[in-house]
């Protein structure tokens, strides 16, 4: 197998589809990104990148909040038409009959139909160049309850989450291992139970 070289470029996929809900309750806005991620784990800390000519960089600005909503196969049409259209020219939110839930601790508001909302706090606001970087706190994380199994713990595979890989939109498929699988042993004591050996 041989490898063909090309010019730098954005090519880390599959990267998160998500719809960013921004503004407050009145006047508010959706916008799609797919340069999100993780930044820290204490304080948690994650980020978005906006090009500042998108109507919701002001919006976010102006603000300081923004939430991010995680987006599933039944969203894929208004995660791709809310990236499509300006909100300087269209109500988001009423044209793909999306609706607004209020959130805890920011004026933005969630979108219900998302199966998790995350509020963040703008922390620091960097100019890379095409884009701005939010690096932002998470304040809190909302899950709908549906999703949320007799543990309390979130079974991401029943949302049919989607992501984004080199313009297209793409359904998650089913799980294939976890965290720590590949250096798991059977402990010799207890015949069904497994640990971690470093």
């Amino acid at each position: 197998m041989s490898k063909v070289t090309w010019k730098p470029g954005t090519f880390i996929y599959p990267i998160p589809a998500v719809m960013v809900s921004c503004g407050t309750m009145e006047k508010s806005n959706i916008i799609t990104v797919a340069w999100t991620g993780i930044l820290n784990t204490n304080p948690a800390m994650v980020y978005i990148s906006v090009k500042p000519e998108r109507f919701s960089d002001d919006l976010i600005k102006e603000q300081k909040e923004f939430v991010i909503n995680l987006t599933t196969k039944s969203l894929t049409k208004a995660t791709d038409w809310c990236g499509c259209r300006s909100g300087k020219k269209y109500d988001k939110f009423k044209e793909m009959k999306l609706h607004k839930e209020k959130a805890n601790f920011v004026k933005c508001p969630m979108i219900k139909e998302s199966p998790v909302s995350i509020e963040c706090k703008v922390k620091e606001i960097k100019k890379m160049g095409s884009h701005h970087m939010f690096i932002a706190d998470v304040l809190a994380i909302n899950a709908d309850d549906k999703y949320i199994d007799e543990k309390g713990a979130f079974v991401i595979s029943k949302c049919d989450l989607i992501s984004y890989a080199n313009g297209g939109y793409y359904s998650l498929g089913k799980k294939i291992g976890k965290f720590g699988y590949s250096v798991k042993k059977i402990n010799k004591h207890t015949k069904n139970s497994w640990h971690i050996v470093s």
